[in-house]
């Protein structure tokens, strides 16, 4: 593993959220007098109805659990944190967030469909509580310099925008499949889907864990992909994978994140012709 004095070169991480009902009833249903889960329930129907799916655009949502691995200039893993463990604060949450990617330098960022999902989330909860962000925020630079730009990787890599083409064909399968190439458990008991009623019923700790375990599913398909752009190799690869699983297993006992993924653990074959 990475040694702690390592800078940080990468924070991977990953956004689970949850609807913010009264801002939901305000906006949406301003005349029906609907508490918080009325207006919630209401809008989801709505949603399934039109679309299939009760997925509410993250800009009604807050962030409930952000999970973060910091990764070094040679893709080993430092730590991996979850932000306001225990406490589920939203502004805490948020806050931490940023002034963290700024403590340690301004690292990139790499997700997947952070562009359309993780960090309008942050942003919006940034606006929302009133905390400056000019060094993301840097409108007034040249457009391929400003970090929110979609082609600026060293700002922030979105792994679904790698794998599509920045869109030009569908990531079908997104991250769950990818993990599953190379081995790594994928969605296994929960998705993001299953964040609301978690929530809603308390389970909130398990929240936190399926954080922690798509950050690990992110940050392995980052290590692939770093073999695909050719910036190490697959012997190197292999390496950092073994040495990220016995990092696992020493914490495995005291984190029930990293023994459910453990649990569903597979190693890449290589092809046999």
């Amino acid at each position: 593993m990475a040694d702690s004095a390592e800078p940080v070169a990468y924070l991977v991480f990953d956004v689970e959220a949850i609807a913010d009902g009264d801002l939901i009833s305000r906006v949406r249903y301003p005349n029906d007098s609907l508490d918080a889960a009325e207006a919630i329930s209401r809008y989801r129907a709505e949603l399934i109805e039109a679309t299939g799916r009760d997925v509410i655009p993250p800009t009604f949502m807050l962030p409930i659990s952000v999970a973060v691995a910091k990764v070094d200039s040679r893709y080993r893993l430092i730590d991996l944190s979850v932000l306001d463990d225990g406490e589920f604060r939203p502004p805490v949450i948020a806050r931490g967030f940023w002034q963290g990617w700024r403590h340690y330098g301004r690292p990139t960022l790499v997700t997947y469909n952070g562009r359309g999902y993780d960090l309008p989330v942050l942003e919006l909860a940034a606006y929302r509580y009133g905390y400056a962000l000019p060094e993301w925020f840097n409108v007034d630079a040249r457009s391929f310099e400003q970090a929110r730009n979609r082609y600026n990787t060293g700002a922030h890599l979105d792994l679904m925008d790698l794998f599509s083409n920045f869109g030009a064909t569908r990531s079908t399968g997104g991250l769950n499949l990818l993990a599953n190439l190379i081995g790594k458990p994928g969605k296994t008991q929960v998705d993001g889907s299953q964040v609301q009623d978690m929530y809603d019923a308390g389970r909130v700790a398990e929240i936190n864990d399926y954080c922690r375990c798509d950050v690990l599913d992110t940050y392995f398909v980052f290590l692939r992909s770093r073999v695909l752009l050719g910036r190490v190799s697959l012997d190197e690869e292999h390496t950092i994978v073994t040495e990220t699983k016995a990092w696992l297993e020493e914490r495995a006992e005291t984190c029930a994140a990293y023994a459910h993924y453990l649990s569903h653990w597979g190693d890449w074959r290589p092809p046999t012709v």
